[in-house]
């Protein structure tokens, strides 16, 4: 990105699509922490969690066996952080320290001790992994479940993209409807359709993939639910841009979209852009972006996206939305002043100056915001 005025402008700093936007907060991988650790026991809960002098849970568990590291198995109990007790069973995670060793242990049965020992090694290549673990999305036991889970909403899209046809169409879409599916996994399932279904379009029929995501996209539901945006990026994964017009038709991308819902559809679209200009042009994107301007949800987040995008066509609309929302937002002059900063078009100087000469007290402020660097 241009500099603009010797500074970056704190709106076209891109989102980063590093990993799974859909699957929210999930933690390290089980994988991640066995390979971290210097030493990985198994050993029995002897007695109860306690807290500890920082007022973090701890636990003395009793090694039974090693599972991973060449060090002597202690057979003295280990004081062991926990997120919670650990009943019977549990799997240690240890490493060195200047202190002293320090210890972490979770619950574990012998099924995800197996699992914890046979877990491709953090090192090996994300698609190859992804491959292993997703036979394991939704195992019966929920511990495995989880970390089959997290190692998706860790991994690059690309990675997931590459391992499209280790999912079973079948399974994605019942757990799209399954009550007993977590509410946010739900937007990875139908992103993983999304993929499956697009694959199947060269190679099969996508009907049954296409029919499943438009039933999630059309089940009610309050605009508050999680998941949504992973379903609505499902649908323009499976069907590029005609998926992108039938969320169009669907009433997603105009002023008087629900608010949880227009916050879903920003996010679908800043997918889109990251990750799918090969199967929806990008002008199709921003214009989709544009026709969230006026939704007071997402004004401020549509205008930086504009901004990213180099929308400067939407300058007089961006403009007048300093007075239509901004009086009650600042977010939303934030947003306005980085654009007009942003766009080189004479348009743009011609608003920043009127602007700036009705109440240069509120212009200086949001410049100043806007031009800040991001943290």
């Amino acid at each position: 990105m241009p500099l603009i005025g010797g500074v970056v402008v704190w709106l076209l700093v891109a989102h980063a699509a590093a990993a799974c936007p859909f699957c929210g907060p999930v933690g390290r991988s089980l994988a991640d922490r066995r390979d971290a650790a210097d030493a990985v026991l198994v050993g029995d809960a002897t007695g109860d969690a306690s807290r500890g002098a920082d007022g973090l849970l701890v636990q003395p568990l009793v090694p039974l066996a090693g599972l991973r590291g060449a060090v002597p198995v202690p057979a003295a109990a280990i004081e062991c952080r926990v997120a919670e007790p650990v009943t019977g069973t549990g799997i240690l995670f240890g490493r060195r320290d200047p202190a002293g060793p320090q210890w972490e242990a979770i619950a574990a049965d012998e099924a995800l001790i197996a699992h914890v020992a046979a877990a491709p090694a953090v090192e090996e290549p994300a698609a190859r992994r992804l491959r292993w673990f997703a036979s394991r999305l939704e195992h019966a036991n929920p511990a495995i479940a989880a970390d089959a889970f997290t190692e998706f909403g860790l991994a690059p899209f690309e990675a997931v993209r590459e391992v499209a046809d280790a999912f079973d169409q079948n399974q994605l879409q019942t757990w799209l409807t399954d009550p007993r599916v977590e509410q946010r996994r739900r937007g990875f399932y139908a992103l993983a359709l999304g993929l499956a279904t697009a694959a199947a379009q060269k190679q099969g029929d996508p009907t049954a993939g296409i029919a499943a995501l438009r039933a999630a996209v059309e089940a009610p539901g309050n605009d508050l639910r999680a998941g949504y945006d992973g379903v609505l990026a499902g649908m323009l994964v499976a069907e590029g841009g005609a998926g992108l017009e039938y969320l169009r038709g669907r009433g997603l991308f105009v002023a008087d979209a629900r608010p949880g819902d227009a916050k879903h559809a920003i996010a679908a679209l800043r997918f889109a852009w990251e990750c799918l200009a090969d199967s929806i042009p990008r002008d199709l994107v921003a214009e989709a972006t544009a026709g969230l301007l006026d939704n007071a949800a997402v004004a401020a987040d549509a205008a930086i996206d504009l901004s990213r995008y180099e929308r400067w066509s939407e300058v007089d609309r961006i403009a007048a939305l300093w007075q239509s929302l901004g009086r009650d937002d600042p977010l939303v002059r934030r947003a306005v002043a980085g654009y007009l900063e942003a766009c080189p078009l004479p348009p743009a100087r011609s608003h920043r100056d009127r602007l700036a000469a009705a109440d240069p007290q509120a212009w200086a402020a949001a410049r100043a915001a806007a031009l800040e660097p991001a943290r």
